[in-house]
């Protein structure tokens, strides 16, 4: 689809074929493959002290793989595949709904599905589908690719070859530069329920895995889209790209992603779901419709943890492609997420999705690694095609594991267990000696040459013809292998062996302890319990404990006595008498940092230079997070949420005028505008007060003046903005426990702050000039009881504004002819200015009934398909010309769409060959190579060739260039020869290279070796015999070279000074280097243990 949509900048057109373990041809047939025994691939058996693969213990002498041959933009990667049996557990379900109930169900297949690597590379990966076709991802080195069946259910036309596309992750065209994501705040007012005392039982997974059990969704839209016959496979492809993503090693945790139920949603429920434009309310009706799947019964092998919603409807603004809470794994109505499908790219939207609901941030957003972003982490906020690999940030490996400990739900195995609960351990069966020779060879066995503490840490290794020459792979002996008369290793330690052997031990936590004592005597502080994960801790691998270890309380959360103290400002002016910056004093005054991660830290400013100083420590404990949340808190230098309710971790906020939980319903807007003159220009003139209470205050001038606007607080008498010896500027600043925001712009000033204000202040003017006419506007909203306070008469009393429930539409109806059935559509509107506004205004205890009515009474006559005209071809010459047209099942006498199956006879074709003409002959250019030298002059080379069939192959035009020098660095030192290195010589320690070189370097490059033959046609061109002097050009065209050094003069060529052809190879280390860690044991360090 996207190859025919025209978004993709670059492709290539292969065909793939099946082959066996060493890449040799066996069928052009992929679709369905049988895997194939390792027997045909003999090799010594290896144990392995890596990391244990997914499958189960009893499977992997059974292991079955399968083999394919891809080639990549020119690259042939031999594909290596093992089933992926941990994606779809028993018991999964696909199950097909219609009109609000379940048509039918069936078993979730998952044969065809693979995850695997690619030979000779030792940190790729692929997951790959071959129910139709070979479709999904193979991750390189260096970049990531998709395939896909060029056409989908061609699978008996395989035998012949069969044309797939490939592409990079980066080739996809986006529509906006970039795709956004976005992800729900933790305040997204759903409604939260209980999941009673039922605990669920634990089928405990391995240890260090967890299995998020996922409900799939998968609507109208997609299915249509891909067909029936063919969206189970495709989204099953897509969710195996998923679950490699989350194995990825740059997570720290490893994490399955297990399919226990799949659900392909109908129209009307799909469309009901969705509302156009309107993100967070399409999330929050995805998430209860997930919750009204929920089985009641935790045991039931469709009981899911998280919900996928797969859709291609426009649920938010152009180019958003995800929407999810954050934090909510686990949470029967959170645990959820809404992405747009849009191909495999897809896959990254909702691993990033996923990973906001495990607890992830957005990269640079809240925390240190904005410079990741660039480089394709999966949680940058703009999921982007990027020319990197694709990796976890160093953030979101950490925000994972600050949450990843409390999600209970993760850690049942949907899988049943065949093998004991307690597994042979596999160095039970090797010895040391014979695991030094499965690592080195034939010989090797234990070093004995010095002793370690613990032989248990690092397995190392010696021959005995150098017994004093050990090796390590820095990895320890097999769990199991015996270490010492009675003791075996595990988990690198040395212990005892016993019949009650805890293969490991899983953390358990202690009582809590009783809850200290307040950080404050008044206004608001914390007091804290905790416990310890000692009963037992965690040993030989087992899991820490889940959960916090520490619970907090809010105390003594009456206000202090007397005027309104700022805690966060009294720790910054006990510094004033000590504190010095650049060797001065200064008087400190409270600064908020915009970073959150650095909210709890103590940072000052000075007030008379405005210097910004970290006093290195945090606040303390109970000072709030941030001016702008009046009940979050500092704890331990972390900002813990509190919500109105003073109870940690609570939901609950104020509404406008400060009543927690509350509805607006109390809350009273005050406004008004005053003029005055002065009658002298020195001294203030006083315009109103504003009481306590007040919030979300603004105050403006009505035009350009030349006067000033000042604040003084009453209770203390001290002005609080522009006192009279002061500028006025813009300004952000902290005063009163609040932050301000000041603006001069054009002559006109203005102030606000969201309040609440904790006394009364005074709106001041300061003229400039004499009977100059001063007139505000104000405006701010404060709780009915304390209008009593205000007693100006110039203050207009404004109701807030109030809202009823309207008729906005009718539903669809219900059926297209012969008389069905609408509903009324109720939205809420605002009463002041007739305007729609969103239904959390209005209250839901007053929405009145649906009424209902008759619709479509004329009679049906039969449905029948309706084809758009033809589009233009997609090609204009060559084997892939495609022509596209839209085709519907229409409603005869309307415009109504219906399912497919109302429609009789076959669909028509929706796309059709064109443009079937060969092409005229083109040049077409490769890559260029690497520089054939790693410092100096080299040169870089790239494939030329003439391709087409038309004016008898002659191409037009000059022939593009095929061959060009290039300049890496210099080479180090002053060298006159050169001495090329093959990597099979070494060179005595202390050896130089004579600098006496031969009078003529390219004979001295060519007698390395003998010459057979010149390796590319671009040998014989005159004008790159210049480059006969570099050493990798000469052995490319080694005939062509020696035939110009036999005609040139016998005079020696000169080489620039400063740009050497070539450069010696350093004196090597007196042994290989290998992946090994070597050290004789002679020297005068011995060698670690």
């Amino acid at each position: 689809e996207l190859l025919l949509s025209g978004r993709l900048r670059e492709y290539g057109v292969i065909v793939p074929f099946s082959a066996d373990c060493r890449g040799r041809f066996l069928s052009h047939v992929v679709s369905g493959a049988v895997p194939v025994g390792e027997a045909t691939c003999p090799q010594a058996p290896r144990p392995s002290r890596r990391r244990v693969p997914r499958s189960p213990p009893d499977e992997l002498p059974q292991r079955r793989l399968l083999y394919f041959n891809v080639t990549v933009f020119g690259t042939e990667l031999h594909l290596r595949l093992r089933p992926n049996r941990r994606l779809v557990p028993p018991g999964a379900v696909a199950e097909w709904q219609e009109d609000f109930e379940v048509l039918f169900r069936e078993p979730l297949q998952q044969r065809c599905l693979f995850t695997g690597d690619i030979s000779g590379m030792p940190s790729a990966a692929v997951a790959i589908s071959n129910c139709d076709g070979l479709a999904g991802l193979i991750r390189t080195d260096s970049n990531e690719f998709f395939i896909e069946p060029l056409e989908r259910g061609q699978q008996e036309t395989e035998e012949h070859g069969r044309a797939h596309v490939v592409y990079r992750r980066s080739a996809i065209r986006q529509d906006v530069p970039g795709v956004r994501v976005g992800d729900l705040p933790n305040s997204l007012e759903l409604m939260t329920e209980q999941l009673g005392d039922a605990e669920r039982k634990r089928r405990h997974a391995r240890k260090d895995d967890y299995n998020i059990e996922v409900l799939l969704a998968v609507d109208d839209s997609v299915v249509r889209f891909h067909g029936k016959e063919h969206v189970q496979n495709y989204v099953l492809t897509l969710m195996n790209i998923v679950d490699e993503i989350y194995h990825d090693e740059s997570l720290g945790v490893h994490i399955n992603i297990v399919l226990v139920r799949m659900i392909m949603v109908g129209y009307r429920q799909s469309v009901s779901l969705i509302e156009r434009g309107n993100p967070s309310r399409s999330l929050e009706q995805v998430c209860r419709w997930a919750h009204s799947q929920q089985r009641s019964d935790p045991e039931h092998a469709e009981y899911h943890d998280h919900a996928v919603f797969l859709t291609r409807q426009d649920f938010g603004p152009a180019g958003m492609q995800g929407y999810a809470p954050v934090t909510g794994m686990c949470h029967p109505l959170r645990s959820c997420t809404l992405n747009h499908e849009d191909g495999f790219s897809s896959a990254f939207v909702v691993a990033h999705e996923t990973g906001h609901v495990l607890g992830m941030e957005h990269d640079g957003q809240g925390n240190r690694c904005a410079d990741e972003t660039s480089m394709g982490s999966i949680m940058a906020p703009l999921v982007q095609a990027a020319f990197h690999r694709y990796h976890w940030s160093r953030c979101s490996k950490q925000e994972l594991n600050r949450y990843i400990h409390s999600y209970d739900c993760l850690l049942d195995d949907p899988f049943e267990h065949q093998w004991p609960t307690l597994p042979k351990l596999p160095g039970i069966n090797y010895s040391m000696d014979e695991q030094c020779r499965f690592d080195f060879g034939v010989g090797y066995k234990t070093c004995t040459a010095f002793r370690t503490f613990d032989p248990c840490k690092q397995l190392w290794c010696s021959h005995p013809d150098n017994p004093y020459f050990c090796k390590t792979k820095k990895g320890p002996p097999l769990d199991g292998t015996e270490c010492s008369p009675g003791k075996w290793c595990f988990k690198g330690h040395c212990i005892w062996k016993t019949s009650e052997q805890p293969y490991s031990q899983d953390g358990s936590w202690s009582s809590w302890s009783k809850f200290g004592s307040c950080s404050r005597t008044c206004g608001g502080g914390v007091r804290s319990r905790s416990r310890s994960c000692d009963n037992p801790p965690p040993a030989y691998g087992g899991r820490h404990c889940p959960g916090a270890t520490y619970e907090y309380q809010v105390c003594n959360a009456e206000e202090c006595p007397g005027p309104y103290q700022d805690f966060r400002a009294q720790q910054c002016s006990k510094r004033n008498s000590y504190y010095t910056h650049q060797n001065s004093k200064h008087s400190w005054l409270p600064y908020e940092h915009h970073d959150d991660a650095q909210k709890c830290e103590l940072i000052c400013q000075s007030e008379g230079t405005g210097d910004v100083v970290f006093m290195n420590q945090v606040v303390h404990d109970g000072t709030r997070c941030s001016y702008r949340d009046p009940y979050s808190i500092c704890v331990r230098g972390e900002c813990v949420h509190v919500g109105c309710d003073k109870e940690v971790g609570s939901l609950k906020q104020d509404d406008k005028c400060g009543v927690c939980g509350g509805d607006n319903s109390h809350c009273r807007t005050v406004k008004g505008t005053l003029a005055k003159t002065p009658k002298q220009p020195a001294g203030v003139l006083k315009m109103f007060e504003i009481p306590a209470g007040a919030r979300h205050l603004q105050i403006e001038e009505m035009e350009p003046a030349s006067h000033s606007i000042a604040v003084k607080n009453q209770a203390t008498g001290n002005f609080i903005l522009n006192s009279k010896d002061k500028e006025a500027k813009s300004q952000v600043f902290i005063e009163m426990g609040l932050e301000w925001e000041y603006t001069v712009e054009h002559g006109k000033e203005s102030l606000k702050t969201s309040g609440p204000l904790h006394e009364a202040i005074s709106v001041l003017v300061i003229p400039q000039e004499e009977e100059v006419r001063s007139s505000l506007m104000y405006r701010y909203i404060i709780h009915e009881d304390l209008l009593p306070m205000i007693g100006n008469n110039n203050v207009l009393l404004e109701e807030m504004d109030s809202y009823e429930w309207a008729l906005k539409s009718w539903s669809q109806c219900s059926k297209a002819c012969g008389g069905g059935i609408q509903y009324t559509k109720y939205g809420c509107r605002r009463k002041s200015d007739n305007r729609m506004v969103h239904r959390n205004f209005c209250d839901n205890g007053k929405k009145p009934k649906p009424i209902r009515r008759r619709c479509n009474l004329q009679e049906c006559s039969h449905p029948s398909w309706v084809a758009e005209e033809w589009g233009a071809c997609s090609r204009t010459c060559g084997k892939l010309g495609v022509q596209v047209r839209t085709v519907q099942c229409l409603q005869d006498g309307t415009n109504r769409t219906l399912h497919t199956k109302y429609c009789p006879g076959q669909r028509p074709e929706t796309r059709r060959p064109c443009g079937r003409l060969p092409c005229p002959a083109q040049w077409r250019t490769g890559a260029w190579s690497e520089c054939s030298a790693s410092c100096g002059e080299g040169v870089q080379q790239r494939q030329v060739v003439c391709k087409g069939t038309e004016s008898g192959g002659r191409c037009e035009g000059d022939k593009p260039e095929a061959v060009r020098g290039c300049h890496v660095a210099l080479c180090p030192g002053k060298l006159s020869s050169i001495t090329p290195d093959t990597g099979d010589h070494s060179m005595p320690k202390g050896q130089r290279v004579p600098q006496d070189g031969p009078k003529n370097p390219v004979s001295k490059i060519s007698s390395r070796e003998p010459c057979l033959g010149d390796k590319s046609i671009f040998c014989q061109m005159e004008v790159l015999a210049r480059y006969c002097s570099i050493p990798g050009y000469n052995k490319l065209c080694c005939e062509s070279c020696g035939k110009k050094s036999s005609s040139a003069p016998s005079s020696p060529p000169t080489a620039s000074p400063t740009a050497p052809l070539g450069s010696a190879a350093p004196p090597l280390s007196p042994h290989p280097t290998t992946p090994a860690q070597e050290g004789p044991t002679g020297d005068p360090t011995p060698a670690p243990p």
